[in-house]
């Protein structure tokens, strides 16, 4: 049986950065991806742009189901942030660029050159990285972890779950390796897609089907049950809109579903402000203005320079030709979320094995040398690039422990 210091099973995001950041390579530190490539879904991110990480990772929510996951993402995220990724990345080779929402890509905007760069990195360290190697099964000895794959069993001192979250199961991440996880002892949160397009009443947004708002200003509401009572909370979010047959998507839904998926249930409404530059009293004058300087245009198409002419009249039908309620209704266009597309259609995992498990090593709690990064963890943040940080913070996070314990045993600390 092969015998190794480390192995990392997933090749994603967290199992390169973790590839590319521990310092006791020369110990052998094996990848094991299932699929035939690492980091098929790294080189997909930012719509294949590589949108890697944010300036604002420090200032933005991180998504958790424990009362404390939250701060404990901020914490990892505070010791290894954006600058930190960035100056790794750019150890690799790569030129950053920043958009003006702070958003961080290579520039050539290509994702695969991220991956590129990780892989060739992770070879020339020393690292085994192996495709095609399917983890079936997983014990703990009292020689170690003994990792079987279709090809054969290693012995490892230590091993680092890295296999993702259940969505994008194109690019092999399907949810089988929570069980790895769980044949230890550890618990799964409610699992829900995040970063994804929202269901509506297709009644409200048929005679939409199609059209794209660039610049709305999107709210959504629910209800929370904090302190002993329920409160209202509203998160607004700049942003493009699109409808489709089933509800909505773009750039501010996104954004906004990972705030949303796992309280549909209990009811989320949206509101759209489609002119969010002007204020309700301006429309309604506008709209009185021409009416009275255009008395024999059909009511429904009053809105046209207003508004895309198919929103101009979706919003005077609910109106009933009443312009003041009209003004109104171009500011507050709302919907009911009845749902979403679900994980196959998601960017992100919201949920996973519980972060009250590990400790601030991102060590398992219940198994010495299991360790735990990226979206496997009851972690998420909103679009942006905040996961891919999460991925590698988390990933530095459980580094620089492993290289602390092998240091220690050196008898270098």
């Amino acid at each position: 049986m092969e015998k190794v210091q480390t192995v990392i099973i997933g090749g994603g995001a967290a199992g390169l950065f973790l590839a590319t950041t521990l310092k006791s390579v020369d110990q052998k530190t094996v990848v094991l991806e299932r699929s035939e490539r690492v980091g098929r879904k790294l080189s997909a991110t930012g719509n294949g742009q590589g949108n890697i990480t944010n300036l604002g990772v420090l200032r933005e929510d991180y998504f958790s189901f424990s009362e404390n996951g939250a701060a404990r993402a901020r914490a990892a995220i505070a010791q290894y942030d954006d600058t930190s990724l960035v100056s790794h990345l750019e150890s690799l080779g790569l030129l950053l660029i920043t958009d003006e929402r702070g958003r961080v890509y290579p520039a050539g905007r290509q994702a695969s050159s991220i991956t590129d760069a990780l892989r060739f990195s992770a070879a020339a360290r020393g690292v085994d990285l192996r495709t095609d190697a399917k983890v079936t099964d997983l014990t703990d000895t009292e020689q170690g972890f003994v990792v079987f794959t279709e090809n054969g069993r290693i012995l490892a001192e230590n091993v680092v779950l890295c296999t993702g979250g259940t969505v994008a199961r194109s690019f092999g991440t399907d949810g089988s390796a929570y069980a790895l996880a769980q044949k230890f002892g550890h618990t799964l949160t409610p699992l829900y897609p995040s970063l994804v397009q929202l269901k509506t009443d297709p009644k409200e947004v048929k005679s939409l089907k199609g059209i794209r708002v660039p610049d709305a200003s999107v709210a959504a509401t629910w209800s929370e049950f904090l302190g002993g009572r329920m409160h209202k909370r509203t998160v607004r979010l700049k942003g493009d809109i699109m409808f489709a047959d089933y509800g909505v998507s773009g750039d501010s839904v996104f954004r906004l579903s990972a705030y949303l998926t796992h309280r549909i249930r209990d009811g989320v409404s949206l509101s759209v402000d489609f002119l969010p530059s002007f204020t309700e009293e301006k429309i309604y004058t506008a709209l009185v203005e021409k009416r009275k300087n255009f008395p024999f245009m059909p009511v429904g198409e009053l809105l046209g320079g207003f508004v895309n002419n198919q929103v101009g009249r979706a919003v005077m039908k609910r109106a009933k030709d009443d312009l003041r309620v009209a003004a109104k209704t171009v500011k507050a266009f709302t919907l009911q979320i009845t749902g979403h597309l679900g994980l196959d259609s998601a960017q992100v995992t919201k949920g996973g094995v519980k972060i009250d498990e590990v400790d601030e090593n991102l060590q398992s709690k219940l198994v010495k040398g299991l360790y735990f990064a990226g979206e496997i963890l009851d972690i998420d943040g909103p679009c942006g690039g905040y996961n891919l940080q999460w991925a590698y913070s988390s990933a530095r996070t459980v580094a620089a422990a492993i290289d602390e314990k092998i240091a220690k045993r050196r008898g270098q600390v």
